[in-house]
């Protein structure tokens, strides 16, 4: 079967840790799904009206995570890593079993979600994936901050710039191939705060779940966890992490080249709302081997299931 048709997952995956800012223990089971049924959530802690649908268009928060709602009030939240991990495996679709409100942060990474996917293996169909094609340049400012997506002929490119004055953080920029480069950085970078923000945050009801275990704290000039940093740019790579599972909320994988300047949820957020605004800005194209080389899926994924 064709690496260019719609994949999800080959069994049921099972999650179990605690949510980063609800602190509260969560279990998950990605299960396989239909083709074209794309991605949801499912709550199955609540009975009724229970499914949620990743759509950049029911995300209602970005203040330090991506929290989607449906039009009862059920919601998912930190759903940011987890949509990374699937965007960059190539999983069109599958359903997300989680018996709380928010996606276990594990090692605040999507590095154990990429594993045990991976060592699951998928499931490939006969249906063929279905890409956003980016047909003008759409651009979303917020004071110094701006985020900008244009069109790609063949792939999708994230081109990231952090800037803090922290002497740690600093000014870190990266750019990636989503379908070519390889990811093991991206996939592996955790979040990280300042220490000095955490009593804030936390008096915020946030990050109750928050420790050394699952993000970076940095201190002046220390990094405060044990072993340090994965790699040199794990805090831009990071960054670019959330940026790929925010962009998967817009429904399918996508052609384009996106370029950010001390973004973050928000930012992503606005700009899919400007570009679906309007149906002149982007098309959405069924891919057939015959218009598209097999270039533009990240090959070293598909030795692993060939």
């Amino acid at each position: 079967m064709s690496a260019l048709n719609q994949k999800t997952v080959r069994n049921t995956i099972n999650f179990n840790g605690v949510g980063l800012h609800s602190g509260e223990s969560v279990n998950l089971n990605i299960k396989p799904a239909e083709p074209n049924s794309g991605i949801v959530f499912r709550r199955i802690d609540l009975r009724n009206n229970n499914l949620v649908y990743p759509s950049f268009e029911n995300v209602s928060n970005t203040s330090l995570n991506t929290t989607i709602t449906n039009e009862y009030g059920a919601k998912v939240s930190t759903i940011e890593h987890l949509m990374g991990a699937l965007f960059g495996l190539g999983v069109d679709n599958a359903v997300i079993e989680i018996d709380n409100i928010e996606v276990p942060i594990l090692d605040g990474s999507a590095k154990v979600f990429i594993e045990k996917i991976l060592s699951t293996g998928f499931d490939i169909s006969s249906s063929p994936i279905k890409i956003i094609k980016i047909n003008k340049k759409i651009e979303f400012k917020d004071g110094e901050r701006m985020i900008s997506i244009e069109p790609s002929k063949l792939s999708l490119d994230i081109d990231f710039e952090l800037k803090y004055e922290n002497p740690v953080i600093g000014n870190q920029r990266n750019k990636i191939n989503l379908y070519e480069d390889n990811l093991d950085d991206i996939f592996n970078s955790r979040t990280f705060c300042l220490f000095e923000d955490i009593e804030i945050i936390k008096k915020k009801g946030l990050a109750k779940g928050g420790s050394l275990d699952n993000a970076i704290v940095v201190k002046d000039n220390k990094i405060l966890n044990e072993n340090g940093l994965r790699n040199n740019k794990e805090f831009v790579n990071h960054k670019i992490l959330d940026c790929i599972g925010d962009l998967y909320t817009s429904g399918y994988r996508m052609l384009a080249k996106v370029k950010c300047s001390q973004g973050g949820h928000y930012l992503s957020n606005e700009l899919l709302r400007k570009l679906f605004n309007n149906n002149e800005n982007f098309s959405i194209l069924e891919i057939k081997e015959k218009n598209l080389p097999h270039t533009y899926i990240k090959k070293n994924l598909f030795k692993s299931i060939a």
